[in-house]
């Protein structure tokens, strides 16, 4: 039984551009840790075809599996529906709406990159995430 959101759940939506690593990654994690006390959407403003592979794996190590997940394109509804946006390196793109909460995670781009790479990114959202959300649900 899926639990429905309502106003004492926070949501939280998490944006790139391409919705296929940062951004997925961070989704992960949030849903990992938090479970049903937070809903978790994400999106990108030029999504991929799909997820990045090493971002899989490098959750996949996390024993986190965001493999059948897809990129998905960035709504105004889903900004809507978010107490949290968390933008990473998506600029202009990404859209402004008043009274909403803004963060800016400034976090290298794990497209193209070895796994050696990709892990300190990963380690650094999850930091992040875990912050978050113990600012969220107390």
């Amino acid at each position: 039984m899926t639990r429905q959101p309502d106003h004492a759940t926070p949501t939280v939506l998490f944006v790139c551009v391409h919705n296929a690593g940062r951004s997925q990654m961070a989704a992960g994690y949030l849903q990992h840790l938090a479970g049903d006390r937070v809903q978790v959407l994400s999106a990108g403003s030029q999504p991929a075809d799909q997820v990045n592979p090493v971002a899989v794996a490098a959750m996949a190590e996390e024993g986190i599996d965001i493999a059948s997940e897809a990129p998905k394109l960035l709504s105004d509804t889903a900004v809507h529906e978010a107490d949290v946006v968390v933008t990473m390196g998506c600029g202009d793109e990404c859209p402004y709406f008043p009274g909403k909460r803004y963060e800016d995670w400034v976090l290298d781009d794990p497209a193209g990159q070895a796994i050696e790479v990709v892990r300190p990114i990963r380690d650094e959202i999850r930091h992040r995430v875990e912050n978050l959300l113990a600012e969220l649900v107390r």
